[in-house]
Formats: structure tokens, sequence, C-alpha cells
């Protein structure tokens, strides 16, 4: 079994930033598509996709998926949240942008800075690594800061708080995740509780909001669809949950401001949005706070010693 390390190497930087890359363009996939296809529909066709090319993967890899090993209570809780959590995105998109939204949703390393070093004390960040997380955080809220200007409509405002308790949702997952038997239970398990419980509750959420259901959508709509599927509920989310089983979830966590960063990026490339100095100030700043973040604490004096012979 790989051994757990107590911070990010080459691997773990290089699964970050993929994952990442794409996380800051899946918001505005999201946000293109829910006007053609309702909000916890597409979340439904999205979740039961990934829960199928889950189960797959695993029946090809012979991961046991269904074996007693006292994790269900934990991952139908890691489940629930995950669930609440893309509710929240969904529904967040309806009324307000994606730019507003992805400020509000990377509030999570927050949560899980203040509350896992009470459940996993080796997980404490140092007064160095909180001034990374603080800076990081102030360059992305800098680099949207135009999103916040002018008057709030009931509606945004409505969007922002379902952003803001997405947020607070991912946060409790990886909380569930680090601090519970799920941080012994393989990627693919823990994953698969997630978009199953998502799978069965979105068409649920869906039904009880009156939304309607089709599969007649344009080939944009299904494009956007699968890209969410396989690369976002599958291949990325494995990806992150092998990455919080064998490496530090706060510096993991701070990592992730550099998604909204790709997504202003993203909108630069794609929709000729200009490149301001608001967004050169804010790929300065996260990348100040990830390296303050990730700094090891100075080797005491008995690890300098001459080693023996």
């Amino acid at each position: 079994m790989r051994p757990r390390k107590d911070h990010l190497d080459t691997l773990a930087v290089s699964l970050l930033l993929a994952s990442c890359l794409f996380w800051g363009v899946q918001q505005v996939l999201i946000k293109a598509t829910v006007a053609e296809v309702p909000p916890l529909w597409q979340a439904t066709l999205r979740f039961a996709g990934a829960t199928a090319l889950l189960w797959a993967w695993c029946a090809a890899r012979g991961v046991r998926l269904f074996e007693r090993d006292g994790s269900l209570p934990a991952g139908l809780l890691a489940g629930a949240l995950f669930a609440g959590e893309f509710a929240c995105i969904y529904l967040g998109l309806r009324d307000t942008t994606a730019s507003r939204l992805t400020v509000f949703l990377y509030t999570s390393p927050f949560v899980v800075a203040l509350l896992l070093p009470r459940l996993v004390p080796s997980e404490r960040l140092r007064p160095v690594q909180w001034v990374g997380l603080s800076v990081a955080f102030a360059a992305v809220a800098f680099a949207f800061s135009e999103g916040f200007r002018g008057e709030t409509s009931s509606r945004q405002l409505r969007g922002d708080a379902l952003a803001l308790a997405a947020g607070v949702l991912w946060g409790l997952t990886t909380l569930v995740i680090r601090a519970s038997s799920l941080s012994r239970t393989s990627a693919e398990k823990t994953l698969f509780y997630q978009v199953a419980v998502t799978a069965i509750a979105a068409p649920l959420l869906s039904l009880a909001l009156g939304e309607t259901w089709s599969l007649r959508y344009s080939s944009f709509a299904w494009t956007s669809l699968a890209l969410q599927t396989v690369v976002g509920a599958f291949a990325s989310y494995l990806a992150w949950m092998w990455l919080l089983g064998h490496y530090p979830a706060t510096r993991m966590s701070s990592f992730t401001f550099l998604t909204p960063v790709f997504a202003l990026v993203f909108g630069v490339a794609l929709l000729h949005e200009p490149l301001t100095v608001q967004l050169v100030l804010a790929l300065a700043g996260v990348a100040a706070g990830i390296v303050l973040v990730n700094r090891k604490p100075a080797a005491p004096a008995a690890a300098v010693v001459s080693p023996r012979i």
C-alpha cells in the first residue's frame, strides 16, 4: 500500500493541476447547459452515467464495492453531503453567474482548514500556511471583484447563498472522508458512495421541483453532459478521492484556489474576455498562497545530525 505523505509531490501536483484545469471550465459548461437541460435533471444524467462508468471500472479492476468493511454509515453521509453540494451548484447556476458561484464555492478550503485539525491533529496548519490560505483567497476574491459591483437582485442573492452552501457541504464532505473509516477505503468505493447517492437523490429532487424530463437535446448539450460525466464526475473525482487518501487534505484544498483563476483564463481564451490587471495579480497571489501553504517546516536539530554509517 502506498504510504501517506506529508507534502505534495510531482504526481500529486500534476493530478491536481489537471483536475483544477477541468473544474475551471466545468461551471461554464453547467451554466451554458442549464438553459436547455433543467438543473437537477442535468445532474441526474451526469451522476447516473458516472455511477455506471465507475461500476464498470471497479468490475474490470476487481475492486469490491459491496463487501462489509464498516464504511457504510460514513459513506452514506459523504454521499448525502455530496448530493447536497451538487444540488446547490446546479440550482445556484440558474440564479447567479458561474464566476460568482465559483467564488463562494471555493470557501470550501476554509471549512477544511478550520475543522479538520480538530479531528486529525497531523493536519494542523502553521501560521505561515494560514497566511498562504488568506493570500490565495484574497487573490481569488480580487479577481472576481468586478462581479460584485452594482445592485444585487433577490434572485442573485439566492444563487449566491446556494453557492456558499455548496462550498460548506464540499468542505464537510472532505472532513467526513478524511476523518472516518473512508480514509481507509479505496478511492473507487469512496467515490461510488458519492455518485451513487447523488444519482438516487437528484431525480427525486428534480421530480419534487417539477422539472421536465427529456432526452431530446442539442449536440452541444450532450457534449457538455459527456464531459461533465466522463472527465468531471468520473476521472477527476476519482483522482481527487485517491489523492485525499495519500496526501494532506489541507494542502490539497488550498490548491483548488487555482480553479476559479482557470475559469477566468478560459473566459479570456474562449469568450474573448479582456485580460485585466486583476487577473494577472490574482494568478500571482494564488501562486504565492500555494507556495506558502505547501512550505515544509524547518528540520529539527536532531534531523541534521550526521547519519550512522
